[in-house]
């Protein structure tokens, strides 16, 4: 029998083997198949459906669209995002903060870039929820000054704990915001999945290099280190 250990059984997506998109107002790379782009190799990561490394031009963004049975949430890097949607939710999100909308039964929703001169960079992100018909619902993550530069903090869970939005998903996501040299653990239990989404700048997985843009994954219980030598953000999202 062969036997795996965490360091090999570690599965990089590379950012330079993603799908692309551009539409002139929007450039996006896709982890997983997405609109036009379908790799029957990469549909997904146990609950994890889409990661979209999205760029949005000045005044740029998504009209009103609809959306059902899914859990979607943003991650504003740089820049501001607008968003409108038929709950009666409108509000604009800033740098270093997380939207999530359960879709549930049905919901309309608007994505814009409010600043005419200033791109728009996020992280557009959508989990299978763990139930049908939901009903449509709203919440955020905004950091607290302590966890502003906190070098792992939970931004999403099922139970809205220490202040995360609330998902419909046996799903615990973390920021990680690391400054050159640091490190940081994440233990996986038996029979979950851990994927890694480096954002911006660059670390090693138990010695695995990664980029921005690159992911990675596994599904090996035991620890597992960032590391990095440069200023790095990345979320780490542990799944059922």
């Amino acid at each position: 029998m062969k036997t795996h250990t965490k360091e090999t059984a570690i599965r990089i997506r590379k950012a330079t083997e993603r799908g692309q998109a551009n539409f002139g107002w929007l450039t996006s790379r896709h982890s997983f198949s997405f609109g036009n782009y379908y790799d029957p190799a990469h549909m997904g990561f146990r609950s994890l459906r889409v990661i979209n490394d999205d760029r949005v031009a000045g005044g740029g963004g998504f009209p009103t669209h609809p959306h059902s049975e899914m859990e979607i949430f943003s991650y504003v890097l740089e820049g501001k995002l607008a968003h409108k949607d038929s709950m009666g939710n409108q509000r604009t999100l800033e740098s270093g903060q997380i939207q999530l909308m359960s879709a549930g039964r049905g919901v309309t929703h608007s994505e814009f870039n409010p600043d005419q001169d200033v791109e728009t960079h996020f992280f557009q992100i959508w989990l299978h929820p763990n139930q049908s018909e939901l009903t449509p619902s709203y919440t955020e993550w905004r950091h607290t000054p302590e966890q502003e530069q906190a070098t792992k903090v939970l931004v999403i869970s099922p139970d809205g704990r220490d202040g995360s939005a609330t998902i419909h998903q046996d799903a615990k996501i973390y920021r990680i915001r690391l400054k050159s040299g640091d490190s940081v653990n994440h233990s996986l239990r038996e029979g979950r999945g851990i994927w890694v989404q480096i954002m911006t700048g660059s670390a090693t997985l138990n010695g695995a290099e990664l980029h921005a843009g690159d992911g990675a994954s596994a599904e090996v219980a035991g620890d597992y280190e960032i590391r990095t030598d440069s200023a790095t953000e990345a979320l780490v999202f542990d799944l059922a």
